[in-house]
């Protein structure tokens, strides 16, 4: 049966384990996801033992709202769409230590093909971190989360398409109303 369950992709697995409320087939996909799910818990939280229960958190949740999962994206798409909401909402309910884990990175844009949805990010860059976590706290989760991925875990936009099932142009024209949201409650902060 395990040999079997191995060779079902991510979709079949997840339909199977849905129908038969199998928990030893859900211990296959923990198997195939448990180090991507733990690594981006310890991108959140900076520490092993706090990643670790995170991780832990994530799987029971997955259990129960693996039935939410409908085959419109990749699982694994969604399953990091599910653990980034699961971790930003871990964050937001433990604001004295979210100062520590929301980091704005520079992004170096690699990419040449700079189009009208690029722009200059000096104003994101000049937010002092503490005031940007406040306002980060106050944007749409959505919009937290594009933002988190391109600059904290410094994804290139053909990653973030990958991730969220965009196009190239929808991704960057999401970044930038997302940096201008993030930017007006920045300025919009006492």
């Amino acid at each position: 049966m395990k040999t079997k369950s191995i060779k079902l992709t991510d979709e079949e697995l997840v339909r199977q384990i849905v129908e038969k409320n199998d928990t030893h087939l859900f211990a296959v996909l923990y198997d195939r996801y448990g180090s991507l799910v733990y690594n981006k818990c310890y991108g959140f939280s900076k520490n092993k033992e706090e990643a670790q229960d995170l991780a832990h958190d994530v799987f029971v949740q997955l259990f129960v709202k693996l039935r939410m999962f409908k085959g419109k994206s990749k699982f694994s798409t969604w399953l990091y769409s599910f653990t980034y909401n699961f971790c930003v909402n871990y964050v937001q309910r433990n604001s004295a230590k979210k100062k520590e884990r929301v980091t704005v990175v520079t992004d170096v844009i690699k990419d040449e093909d700079i189009n009208e949805y690029e722009e200059d990010d000096t104003d994101l860059f000049q937010l002092k971190s503490d005031k940007l976590a406040k306002a980060l706290k106050i944007i749409d989760v959505e919009d937290k989360m594009i933002l988190l991925m391109k600059y904290q875990d410094d994804m290139a936009i053909k990653e973030i398409q990958e991730s969220l099932d965009l196009g190239a142009s929808a991704v960057k024209m999401r970044i930038k109303r997302a940096k201008e949201k993030v930017i007006l409650a920045y300025n919009n902060l006492p």
